[in-house]
């Protein structure tokens, strides 16, 4: 009799992993040694966490101090610490009752899930984006609804695509600025659709986690317009600690004790020296504005080099670190395509199905958070110089 296995055990692969492992085995082979494999694949930056960090980490190592378990929320000056940034930021006050520091981003979206939907329910989301939204939904039996972007809604969605859904959704996910097209929702639009949705009882929740890498416009938080909306935030982006797994939530207060007792028996408490860093993290702006103005100086390279290249229809990269370009003319899809880009010119990327089913094909991901001469030398390559 064959073994039983989960409705999860059919959750499909997040491929930009598999790329990974792709271009690990590459920069092993011979041909490596003469051209290295420049990596353009991941949203992981460049350089480790940032120099006050460590020091913060290595005199915590120095004490006799555990660094046990933790309150399952995050220890208390954290908390309070993540509040105060509400404040530095964009001018808002939060309880720091509010907050749950997380395991990395990664594990607040199955705390939200868990906490704030059943089984059935229905998710809306725009595609293209980040593919462990639906496979975490599906594998919890969530169903996600995907609302097709274009350039012309700036690749996120609008309040009228809510009112065409019948029925409506039980919740609505956005990302602003987005992983992968980088697009950004202007403050007036993230404040109709947050009011919206609270309105009209539909559960929102805004991925925060690049928050601090925008170019030219500025990030809005979904909490300064409901007080319903879960807000799911990260160091690993714009702090640069993505190995680190640490996170955090702004939990509406019908949530936080749910939210705890799913953290309580999930993850127990994110990691104590995890923890300790993203304390440390805050001290670190200095540092961290320094490798932003790299991201920008990569970005601006990009956009002038790739048009050159045959990329001549990109995504509005208006945060983040990440151009979403359009290879339809090429007539490859964009698996292959990223198979030959790491094979013949050693530039890994990630092909677009990662993000939308349905026109991923067409699509290619390019990440500049690599360090900048790697990002100019992708740039000779692609365009032959």
């Amino acid at each position: 009799m064959a073994l039983k296995t989960g409705s999860g055990a059919s959750v499909p692969p997040f491929l930009v992993m598999d790329v990974i492992a792709a271009a690990n085995a590459l920069a092993t082979t011979p041909a490596a040694a003469d051209r290295r494999v420049i990596r353009m694949e991941v949203g992981q930056p460049g350089e480790g966490a940032p120099a006050g960090v460590r020091a913060a980490v290595a005199a915590a190592m120095q004490t006799t101090e555990p660094l046990g378990y933790t309150e399952a929320l995050g220890r208390a000056d954290l908390r309070a610490r993540i509040a105060a940034h509400y404040i530095d930021w964009y001018d808002l006050t939060l309880p720091a009752g509010r907050i749950a520091v997380t395991s990395g981003a990664s594990a607040g979206f199955p705390l939200a899930f868990l906490a704030a939907f059943e089984a059935g329910d229905r998710i809306a989301l725009a595609t293209p984006c980040y593919p462990p939204y639906l496979n975490i939904m599906t594998a919890l039996g969530i169903q996600p609804v995907l609302l097709p972007a274009t350039a012309e809604t700036g690749f996120q969605p609008t309040v009228t695509m809510l009112e065409t859904m019948d029925p409506p959704p039980d919740g609505l996910l956005i990302a602003s600025p987005a992983n992968p097209t980088g697009s950004m929702l202007s403050p007036d639009n993230l404040a109709s659709l947050a009011r919206y949705c609270h309105t009209n009882g539909i559960r929102l929740i805004s991925d925060e986690i690049y928050h601090g890498l925008t170019y030219g416009k500025a990030a809005v938080t979904a909490a300064s317009f409901s007080p319903s909306a879960i807000i799911i935030n990260s160091f690993s982006k714009y702090f640069s600690m993505t190995g680190w797994r640490v996170g955090w939530m702004v939990v509406p207060d019908d949530l936080i004790r749910p939210v705890e007792c799913l953290a309580q028996n999930f993850f127990i408490c994110a990691p104590h020296i995890s923890q300790t860093a993203a304390f440390a993290a805050f001290d670190c702006h200095a540092e961290l504005q320094s490798r932003h103005a790299g991201y920008a100086r990569s970005r601006a390279l990009l956009l002038d080099a790739l048009p050159r290249a045959g990329f001549d229809r990109l995504s509005p990269a208006d945060g983040a670190f990440y151009l979403y370009a359009d290879i339809s003319s090429s007539l490859q899809d964009s698996s292959d395509f990223c198979r030959s880009l790491l094979h013949d010119q050693h530039i890994a990327t990630t092909p677009g199905h990662d993000f939308d089913p349905a026109r991923g094909g067409n699509f290619v991901r390019f990440s500049y958070c690599a360090a900048e001469a790697d990002i100019v030398e992708a740039v000779r390559r692609l365009t032959r110089q």
